[in-house]
């Protein structure tokens, strides 16, 4: 073992030891520092020693020296160190080709799983010069290293299984008191096991220890290449596992099976032999190395130091936050349950209010393929939305927040607890949540047609939302904001109404969703005031967005700036008069003013709306716009107004100001976290 490996191997045992004893920070001072003293005093096996196997020319034609073809061997093999760099989609993988038919070399390089980084690269590097060395002018060849395969050809191989040749190489050591007949039927059994493994992972690769004794151990591997498709794989594998009859009748310590698309092999290992041949090649190591190592040892020390230092402290910092974080959400689990007990102990749980559900992080893993991709609904700033599918066959819409997160723990509580209270046709269900490990989940019902922004601003499927959904739309908001400011039991401000905030289910009707922010009025209580602003600009009241100022009528202005882009189909914030200082509200205002509101109808739902209709919905528009928030009308007489009724209305004067333009003079920043699903979450702009 290399004296680098060791240092590596004493901090992680002492690593462990700190979970385990109280006194782990003296613990890992002192692996620290005994780590460094054993690699500046004794010397290790260089990184890049590497074990070579076997290679196979192909003689399938020469290329002249010098020639077009060699340089661009040449070239293409200097590039094989792509292979080591971690970052790569698949680490340890790389294909390549270099210059053009029919000089073209196509290259292909590829470290075992388990390789460090440098040890890969050092290993391609003395692969391809072996190879060259080997394989003098050959168009094709390949070469196996213990750690690395390196092949090259002047024709396409990339993604293509091919199984020959086929080299057999089986170690010196005769193991027949071992191999028995017995275990000889169960190792291809074996094999298939790890094969399944392998052609489970993205890296088409698996490797295994079984116990065949007390004293003996059988180490399993097997490794495709990754460009090849899962099947193929399998199918290599197979046919390599049909020749062990044929290896393990050689009763040998180990042996290999090298094929140009996989390989497989198994190796023998006791206790007795193990410690001989370490003690035997440390004692080599020690002579063939002792000069280097005192000389560099006090640069590897110092390199080494600081990196501990940095990675200790790193280490440590992450893992108070995570401690940290686990008891916030222990105490805000134990928080959600004490406040529905409560509620159910004074007898106040309405009829038809929602039962809170904690439920477990392993059932919603399952629901979501463990949040895979392929479930993923979209993204925003809070994190990501994944449907999912429960047991019973219901479908839900997961809500996760990311660990950096604008939506904190107390605005989770909020959310909660707010929503679970309330019940109305118009308002997103709250399943439930999950609060384990260092998980926020929220859990709604699954809306198939996501959120109105996707249909309301784009031109493209904003036809197929015509003027008679659109009004049932916005009677549906309405009617959803009257619950929440006058019918349900509690006196709520949403504070972030806005178009990616109304989900639509499967028939179109509309759900306001995202109560993060909001915030419960006492029944007496007509505003608040708070120095923590939040929500999106284009939807905020002037008297919310510059004093902090809220009241129901901060909600009514945001259905005015929503009604009005339901008609025209813009969004006020990406206005395109705009840069004349104009906003979508003053627009209509002007418009209106100036006798041609009809003009700001959407050109999408000409043909299909109602004239009239549409100049009242932009007549209660403006009006909810009004910089005076006692000149806005009450959710209720929206919903009447809207529903039909005929009452006669005073006429709207100049909205409050450019939200566009204004907005800039604020001196703040915010981003609107609007994602494909609909369930998103306003970005915090503090004052």
């Amino acid at each position: 073992m290399a004296v680098f490996e060791l240092l590596l191997l004493n901090l992680r045992s002492f690593q462990v030891q700190e979970k385990k004893t109280i006194d782990a920070p003296r613990n890992i001072s002192f692996a620290f520092w005994l780590s460094c003293l054993i690699l500046f005093l004794l010397p290790g096996t260089p990184v890049g020693a590497q074990t070579y196997v076997q290679e196979r020319c192909a003689d399938k034609g020469d290329y002249a020296s010098p020639s077009r073809y060699q340089d661009n061997l040449n070239r293409l093999l200097s590039r094989g160190d792509y292979a080591g760099d971690n970052k790569r989609p698949i680490y340890g993988f790389y294909n390549t080709t270099e210059g053009e038919d029919p000089d073209k070399v196509y290259g292909l390089f590829l470290c075992r799983r388990d390789v460090a980084a440098d040890l890969c690269q050092s290993c391609i590097r003395e692969a391809g010069t072996t190879l060259i060395e080997r394989c003098p002018g050959q168009k094709e060849a390949t070469i196996w290293y213990d750690e690395c395969l390196v092949r090259y050809a002047n024709r396409s191989f990339f993604s293509i299984m091919e199984t020959e040749p086929i080299i057999f190489v089986a170690n010196p050591e005769d193991r027949s008191a071992v191999i028995n007949e017995d275990l000889a039927a169960n190792v291809a059994d074996l094999a298939r096991n790890v094969t399944d493994l392998a052609i489970s992972s993205k890296s088409l690769y698996a490797s295994r220890n079984f116990k065949v004794s007390s004293s003996v151990t059988m180490h399993v591997l097997v490794q495709c290449t990754p460009d090849i498709s899962k099947s193929a794989c399998k199918s290599c594998l197979i046919s390599a596992i049909k020749q062990f009859p044929t290896v393990l009748n050689l009763k040998r310590d180990g042996a290999r099976i090298l094929q140009p698309s996989c390989n497989l092999r198994y190796q023998m290992n006791t206790t007795n032999k193990i410690s001989m041949e370490s003690g035997s090649k440390g004692v080599k190591r020690n002579l063939w190395i002792a000069i280097v190592s005192s000389v560099i040892g006090l640069g590897l020390l110092v390199i080494i130091v600081g990196s501990c230092i940095f990675f200790k402290r790193k280490k440590r910092l992450k893992k108070e936050k995570e401690e940290s974080q686990e008891v916030q959400l222990l105490q805000l689990r134990q928080e959600i349950g004490e406040e529905f007990s409560k509620e159910n102990a004074r007898g106040e749980k309405p009829m038809g209010s929602q039962e809170l559900s904690l439920m477990r992080l392993d059932i919603i893993r399952t629901a979501t393929g463990n949040f895979s991709n392929e479930c993923k609904l979209g993204e925003g700033g809070f994190g990501s939305v994944y449907r999912g599918t429960l047991a019973d066959g219901k479908e839900i819409a997961v809500k996760r927040l990311s660990r950096t997160s604008g939506q904190g723990l107390i605005e989770l509580k909020n959310e909660v607890i707010l929503i679970a209270r309330l019940q109305h046709r118009n308002l997103v269900r709250l399943l439930g949540c999950c609060l384990e490990e260092e998980e926020k989940l929220l859990i709604y019902e699954y809306l198939p047609n996501k959120s109105l922004d996707i249909f309301l601003f784009d031109s493209i499927i904003g036809r197929y939302l015509n003027w008679k959904m659109r009004m049932n739309i916005a009677c549906g908001v309405a009617r959803g904001l009257l619950y929440l400011h006058e019918d349900s039991r509690l006196k709520i401000i949403h504070r972030d109404l806005k178009a990616s905030n109304i989900l639509l289910d499967g028939e179109m009707n509309p759900k306001i969703s995202d109560f993060g922010m909001a915030r419960i009025f006492s029944v007496n209580q007509d505003k608040a005031n708070t120095n923590r602003v939040v929500g999106t600009y284009g939807y905020m009241a002037p008297e919310y967005a510059m004093q902090g100022l809220f009241s129901v009528k901060s909600d009514v202005f945001s259905f005015g700036v929503l009604l009005l882009e339901i008609v025209s189909g813009s969004k006020n914030n990406g206005f395109h008069l705009q840069e004349q200082g104009e906003s979508l509200l003053t627009y209509a205002w002007k418009l209106w003013s100036e006798g041609r509101a009809l003009e700001l109808i959407d050109p999408l739902i000409n043909e299909s709306c109602d004239e009239a209709e549409v100049l009242k919905c932009i007549h209660v528009g403006l009006l909810c716009v009004q910089e005076d928030p006692a000149d806005r009308p009450i959710m209720s007489l929206v919903v009447h107004i809207l529903g039909g009724d005929t009452i006669t209305l005073s006429q709207p004067s100049q909205p409050a100001f450019s939200v566009g333009r204004d907005a800039k003079k604020l001196g703040r920043t915010t981003q609107e976290a609007s994602s494909v699903n609909g369930i998103t979450l306003s970005v915090v702009a503090a004052r």
